[in-house]
């Protein structure tokens, strides 16, 4: 696996591996992987001749007072897996590389980055925006992929990817989850034991409205009722389980949405999307699940 620490470097190896007509898929990562990151690099790894991840803890999307510090940081054995999960080059930019003295240029994100996380991390999409853009310039590839579990990230990087006219298909592979059902995340190294049981809540929330959903509810907000009912530990999900006498910490959202716009809406009359952000002890986490109904 060929490591890649410059964007010349970067720029080149791509250069020549479409010359040769080489199809070629990309990675965005902050590193810190999981299996859910491995997902993605097999699947471009089947889909594609080269697979690119890149490892960039990108500081312009942590606003004041989130975890920028404390960011697990686990290279060596990010580059192990990587090579494992059969990446044929990696990139490791430099803050330095990324972000030259004087850099001032930030991309505007699109509309969809408005609600939600657009609300709860303010300029977060700035940074996402901007350090996917630079990316994308860096390793011009013809695919990238993107995990389904920032849902919303991904619908803010398939709409600056349309608007801008990059060429560059954006592909959204599903979420990858223990068995328990918790989502997979860098940010799980933070759970305590308990917190943990407790982040299961995020899950158990999402299935609560699918299975509403299937018994007939459309109502939106009777459906949002009862994910927040979940969520807070007020509610079993399924008859004779033991929900946590405690909850989430707190909800910052737990709303269904139209799936492409995440713009609100009051009844299931199109595809839809349960979005779930919450914070289980110090630990922020996000989920989401598509909503499917008859």
């Amino acid at each position: 696996m060929l490591k890649l620490y410059t964007i010349d470097e970067a720029q080149l190896y791509v250069a020549k591996a479409r010359q040769a007509q080489r199809l070629i898929g990309l990675i965005p990562t902050m590193g810190a992987l999981h299996d859910g990151h491995l997902s993605l690099v097999h699947q471009s790894g089947r889909e594609c001749d080269e697979t690119i991840a890149t490892i960039f803890v990108n500081p312009t999307q942590f606003g004041p007072g989130e975890d920028l510090n404390r960011y697990p940081r686990t290279l060596a054995d990010d580059l192990n897996r990587l090579e494992q999960g059969g990446a044929t080059a990696v990139f490791l930019p430099s803050a330095e590389e990324m972000y030259p003295e004087g850099f001032s240029t930030y991309v505007d994100p699109p509309e969809v980055s408005l609600p939600w996380e657009g609300v709860a991390r303010p300029g977060h999409y700035r940074g996402v925006a901007t350090v996917v853009l630079k990316l994308f310039h860096a390793l011009p590839t013809h695919r990238a992929y993107f995990g389904r579990k920032d849902y919303q990230q991904v619908k803010v990087v398939q709409s600056m990817t349309r608007d801008l006219n990059l060429r560059m298909e954006i592909v959204m592979c599903d979420t990858v989850r223990d068995p328990d059902g918790l989502a997979m995340s860098s940010r799980n190294r933070y759970l305590s034991p308990a917190d943990r049981d407790r982040a299961l809540l995020l899950h158990r929330s999402l299935m609560t409205a699918k299975s509403l959903v299937r018994q007939g509810v459309t109502s939106v907000s009777h459906l949002q009722d009862a994910m927040r009912q979940v969520l807070l530990g007020e509610l079993s999900d399924h008859p004779g389980q033991t929900t946590p006498a405690a909850g989430v910490d707190s909800i910052d959202y737990a709303v269904i949405v139209d799936a492409e716009t995440l713009s609100s809406v009051s009844t299931l009359e199109r595809p839809a999307v349960a979005l779930i952000a919450a914070r289980v002890g110090t630990t922020r986490l996000i989920d989401n699940e598509p909503i499917e109904f008859n």
